[in-house]
């Protein structure tokens, strides 16, 4: 059992709770009972740290309950965590029906509570810009509640993907408050994509200028909604 926080396994898996250091080794931390088993039916782990004696398939440390504390990102850590390898990146889409776009989405909460209405309503992929929260980052992790390791999730830049969509006859709708029509006037069609956009500024007019049209809801008292909402409402609409 490790009990010293400085101890050099630790310290390097401490490091992961930086971005530079997720990305440079391919790897993130998973913490809590529910994901845990969530990513080793993902089967995407590569160690399992416990401060309980249990000795699972995977690769096992462990460790003492202050190095837990240590270890974790919440006040109450539950006596177990791992160490999950990140999903491969690849360089295509598959042949997809539905498909939701995030441009500059930065809330944690609102990017991990999109991932789990898009597995909810059977979306086929997330693609997220480069300039998006972190999908690594523990309160999109948390927010997912496991999502993360069922969604097809890519990382890569807007245009490119929106220029691949529309190759595979994916008609790729904005959400925007102005020059847009009324979510209800559009018909459901066999493929589609529907980018949202950054919580205070939306999208950016040249991915604007790129979709084939776009789209509001029609809401009552307040201007717009938050983001995650937003897209569970399309999400479902257009299922």
């Amino acid at each position: 059992m490790i009990t010293s926080t400085q101890n050099e396994t630790i310290k390097n898996i401490m490091k992961l709770k930086q971005k530079k250091y997720r990305d440079e080794l391919g790897l993130f931390l998973v913490e809590g009972y529910h994901l845990v088993e969530e990513a080793r039916k993902a089967k995407c782990v590569e160690t399992i740290i416990t401060t309980t004696s249990e000795i699972y398939e995977e690769k096992t440390i462990h460790v003492s309950s202050n190095v837990m504390e240590k270890l974790v990102f919440t006040k109450t850590p539950q006596p177990i965590m791992a160490i999950c390898y990140k999903k491969n990146q690849r360089d295509y889409f598959f042949e997809g029906k539905r498909y939701l776009l995030l441009d500059r989405v930065q809330d944690p909460g609102n990017v991990g509570t999109i991932l789990r209405s898009a597995l909810a309503f059977g979306y086929d992929a997330i693609i997220m810009s480069k300039d998006c929260v972190d999908l690594y980052n523990d309160k999109v992790i948390r927010s997912t509640q496991g999502a993360l390791f069922q969604m097809n999730v890519y990382i890569m830049d807007l245009k490119t993907a929106i220029d691949e969509l529309k190759k595979q006859g994916v008609q790729v709708y904005g959400t925007a408050l102005r020059h847009a029509h009324n979510i209800q006037s559009y018909q459901k069609q066999e493929k589609m994509a529907f980018v949202m956009g950054n919580e205070g500024q939306g999208i950016s007019e040249e991915i604007l200028d790129v979709c084939d049209d776009l789209l509001y809801i029609p809401i009552c008292s307040v201007e717009s909604l938050n983001v995650s909402i937003a897209a569970s409402i399309i999400m479902y609409h257009f299922l």
